[in-house]
């Protein structure tokens, strides 16, 4: 059975970078956490992660009057989502052309292309 992508926004990326790191948390203390990057009222944050409640980012436990939220979804699987959506966006879904753009352009180091060449054999040596 294969996974859901999750597409997220960029507010729901901010979110639920915050909500990773101090999960199980309140909407106070992720509004707290974005306030230096993010001029968000308590309001906006609790609105947006009811939304993310909604469409399966997010879960709440009720503590008395208390609502925590932790992720449903991982990283990976946030990763995997953003990535896809680039992909099919910017490239046709093709894998190879999006590889050949960041072999032209330069943006790989040396090291990097080391790592990358170190995954491939080890994909290959896989049955």
């Amino acid at each position: 059975m294969a996974t859901k992508n999750h597409e997220l926004t960029e507010a729901e990326w901010e979110i639920i970078q915050v909500v990773w790191e101090h999960q199980p948390c309140a909407a106070p203390t992720v509004q707290e956490q974005l306030a230096d990057r993010k001029k968000w009222t308590y309001s906006t944050v609790k609105t947006l992660m009811d939304r993310m409640v909604g469409k399966g980012l997010l879960t709440t436990q009720r503590i008395r009057n208390l609502i925590l939220y932790s992720a449903a979804i991982t990283r990976r699987q946030a990763q995997k989502g953003e990535l896809t959506k680039t992909l099919a966006r910017a490239f046709g879904g093709a894998f190879t052309p999006m590889m050949q753009f960041m072999f032209d352009s330069n943006a790989l180091s040396d090291t990097e292309l080391d790592e990358l060449e170190a995954l491939i054999r080890r994909r290959r040596r896989q049955p």
